[in-house]
């Protein structure tokens, strides 16, 4: 017996094949192009299919799907909102699914979820019952686990930490994306460093000669370990916000463990001690004390693992 996992990002999609002890048999990545609203339904489709057939024709069964998704998955209908892929402001997955799957177990979470069901069975934050997952990439959200369940909120928003209101007073550029989302995720990054090159008009630095538009925060980081005083002052900032909300976190859910993860952290977990030193500033100071922050144990798998994790757990595979 055999479980599929499947995590949805903004710019790929992972399947991975798993045994019932958790290991990873196969894995595939295929990169969405410039596919929107059903093309990338019809992608996840194309691949569960194919990899339910090979199976079979090796004389195997899949018997449950798990599909992490990179935004919110509403329990109740299996519909899917994910801002990062064009025409899925309300798109109906789980119907799909079904219809192209009858005879499979399928669930579906948003990938803050996955991240930490994924760490805590197979990464990072195992054995722990109050974890959360603080994923900054392109965005940035949290994955929260209170006395061994994932935190949902009444409507399944829960962890969309990206609008924590960390600065004030309040700017309509904080609309789209929230305040933290806007300094301190990848996109904030370059964000904030094109309007600091806008104001520094003596600065001759390698960010100069970056074409603004081309900007990425990999650019930044790549410039801070040259002692770049621009990039210096930007990441410097992004401590300051990551240090912020996970004082946050701490005072609010008392955590075990807050793991760093998503694809800053990366380059950012060099800056972990000097997160920690920010939070200290901030939080409950007996939490703060007895919470330990971690890199993510899985990476870039960690979606994908929580996936895994979804699909075995419908038929009581794992605990």
């Amino acid at each position: 017996m055999w479980a599929l996992g499947i995590d949805l990002g903004g710019t790929k999609l992972t399947s991975a094949l798993f045994n019932k002890e958790g290991d990873i048999l196969t894995r595939k990545t295929d990169t969405l192009g410039s596919r929107r609203g059903t093309e990338v339904g019809e992608l996840i489709i194309e691949r569960v299919s194919g990899i339910i057939r090979d199976v079979e024709l090796e004389g195997g069964k899949i018997e449950s799907v798990g599909i992490s998704v990179p935004g919110i998955s509403h329990n109740d209908t299996g519909r899917v909102w994910a801002p990062n892929i064009p025409g899925w402001e309300d798109y109906p997955l789980m119907d799909e699914l079904k219809a192209a799957c009858p005879d499979i177990s399928v669930t579906i979470d948003s990938d803050r979820a996955c991240y930490i069901l994924g760490e805590v069975w197979k990464g990072n934050a195992k054995g722990c019952r109050n974890a959360v997952f603080m994923a900054v990439g392109t965005g940035i959200g949290a994955g929260i686990l209170i006395n061994g369940e994932v935190l949902r909120g009444s409507h399944d928003i829960a962890g969309a930490i990206g609008w924590m209101a960390l600065s004030r007073p309040f700017s309509d550029k904080y609309i789209d994306c929230g305040c933290f989302e806007h300094y301190a995720s990848g996109e904030g990054i370059a964000r904030i460093t094109r309007e600091i090159l806008e104001k520094e008009i003596d600065y001759t630095g390698e960010l100069r000669n970056i074409d603004p538009g081309e900007l990425s925060s990999y650019d930044v980081f790549t410039a801070y370990q040259y002692h770049d005083p621009v990039a210096k002052k930007v990441i410097e900032l992004c401590v300051e916000y990551w240090g912020m909300a996970v004082a946050n976190l701490v005072s609010l859910f008392n955590p075990e463990k807050i793991i760093l993860g998503g694809g800053i952290f990366g380059p950012a977990i060099q800056l972990i001690p000097a997160i920690r030193e920010e939070a200290v500033k901030w939080a409950q100071p007996v939490s703060i004390n007895q919470v330990t922050i971690e890199q993510s144990g899985l990476g870039g798998e960690a979606g994908v693992y929580g996936a895994g994790y979804l699909a075995l757990k419908s038929i009581s595979q794992v605990g």
